[in-house]
C-alpha cells in the first residue's frame, strides 16, 4: 500500500511540473515576442507587385484553299485492290515462342567475339566472349544473338549461324550470319 502512495505522489509531482513548464512555454510565446514577425509581414504586404508579362501575340496562320486540279483528295479514303495489297508471307518460317532462350541470346551478334575452338569427344565447341569479358562455350545447335540465331557450323576461324528475322510483309525469313575469330561479327 505504501508503494502505491509513493507512486501516486510521484505522478502528482510530475503532472504539476509538466503544467508549470507548459505555462512558462506559453508565456514565452506572448504577443510581445511576435512584433518583429508582424512587422515583416506588413512590409511584405506593402511591397509593389511585380509587373505581369504581356500576353504573347498570336500569329495569324495563312489559309490555303485546296483546288482539285486532278490530284488525289487527301481527305478521302481510297480502297486498294487485291493486287496492290501486301500479303503477309506464309512461308512457314517463324521463331519458336515456347523455346527456352539461351544465355547468349541476350546479346546482339556485333557485341560477341569468337576467341577460339575446343574439340571434346568428337564435338567442336566455339569459345565466345561477350562485351563484359565473360567467355561462353557453344556448339552447333545452340542459339546466340537477338534474332534467334542458331549455330549451323563451327570452323577454326568462324561460327556460321542462321537467323530468323522479320520481313517487310509481316512474316519471317532466314538469313545467314557469321561471327569471326578475333573480331566482332559483321
Amino acid at each position: 500500500m505504501e508503494d502505491r502512495a509513493i507512486i501516486a505522489e510521484a505522478v502528482n509531482r510530475f503532472t504539476g511540473f509538466s503544467l508549470l513548464l507548459l505555462a512558462l512555454f506559453l508565456v514565452g510565446c506572448s504577443q510581445d515576442n511576435m512584433r518583429d514577425l508582424r512587422a515583416y509581414i506588413d512590409e511584405v504586404k506593402h511591397r509593389p507587385a511585380p509587373p505581369i508579362d504581356p500576353i504573347p501575340s498570336i500569329k495569324q496562320v495563312d489559309t490555303y484553299l485546296y483546288r482539285d486540279d486532278g490530284r488525289r483528295n487527301p481527305f478521302e479514303i481510297v480502297e486498294t485492290t487485291q493486287s496492290e495489297k501486301v500479303l503477309p508471307s506464309n512461308n512457314g518460317i517463324h521463331p519458336d515462342p515456347l523455346r527456352r532462350k539461351e544465355e547468349l541470346e541476350q546479346f546482339s551478334l556485333d557485341t560477341l567475339r569468337m576467341v577460339g575452338t575446343l574439340d571434346k569427344d568428337g564435338v567442336t565447341w566455339a569459345l565466345v566472349q561477350a562485351k563484359s569479358g565473360k567467355i561462353y562455350r557453344v556448339r552447333p545447335g545452340n542459339y546466340m544473338g537477338r534474332n534467334n540465331g542458331r549455330i549451323r557450323r563451327i570452323t577454326d576461324d568462324r561460327i556460321e549461324l542462321t537467323e530468323i528475322v522479320p520481313d517487310q510483309r509481316g512474316g519471317y525469313v532466314e538469313r545467314s550470319a557469321m561471327v569471326s575469330l578475333g573480331e566482332p561479327s559483321t
